[in-house]
């Protein structure tokens, strides 16, 4: 654990804000001692002490810090030095910008893959881990679309190719073919597909 954290503790309200003030001047030197310290602030609510109500409102007006970065320092420091109880030297050396992007990864992971993500962190430059991180979450993407997503998909790009035009046209083509309908009997015909498809999904129940 990191040797600043009992340090914060012993702090007074008024050091707490004095070192935050400090420590922003330079942020990516400092952001595991800023993290902490807003870390500290937001958890005891120290911030009503300036008579703010909330955190977001107090740092953006005291600090000039937006409360998302605030929110992004506090959550580097809680997950890699309190929770993980990495080295402090050794997520400096990362750096602030690297960790935001294995943060997410490494939130969900197990502990092996905490510990290579890291070891992946340290050794990748940061343009090469932002590349490798957009392939993963392309991946990710490709895998969580749901059946019926790819039933769509598929019926798209059939429908596409058979009246060879833009999905505008496409749009257009069966907006005139529903003009006249029997909006009833269309909407009977798909309320009994749509049950026949869902029967078949993985992990349905029947009624």
């Amino acid at each position: 654990m990191s040797d600043l954290y009992p340090t914060s503790e012993t702090m007074s309200p008024d050091e707490k804000f004095t070192a935050v003030r400090n420590l922003k001047q330079k942020l990516e030197e400092n952001f595991v001692a800023l993290g902490q310290l807003l870390s500290d602030i937001r958890r005891t609510k120290l911030f009503r002490f300036k008579g703010y109500d909330n955190f977001r409102d107090f740092i953006e007006a005291e600090y000039n810090i937006n409360g998302s970065l605030a929110n992004k320092l506090s959550a580097t420091f809680e997950l890699f030095i309190e929770e993980m109880d990495e080295d402090e030297n050794r997520i400096k050396e990362i750096g602030f910008d690297r960790l935001q992007m294995i943060r997410p990864l490494v939130k969900k992971a197990d502990w092996e893959t905490r510990d290579k993500w890291i070891e992946v962190a340290e050794s990748t430059p940061t343009n090469d881990l932002r590349e490798q991180i957009k392939e993963i979450r392309k991946q990710e993407k490709t895998q969580d679309k749901d059946l019926k997503q790819v039933y769509i998909e598929q019926y798209m790009e059939k429908m596409l190719a058979w009246f060879n035009c833009s999905s505008k046209e496409l749009n257009f083509k069966l907006a005139l073919f529903f003009q006249d309908a029997d909006l009833d009997h269309v909407k009977k015909v798909i309320k009994e597909r749509q049950r026949l498809f869902e029967m078949q999904l993985p992990n349905s129940k029947e009624d």
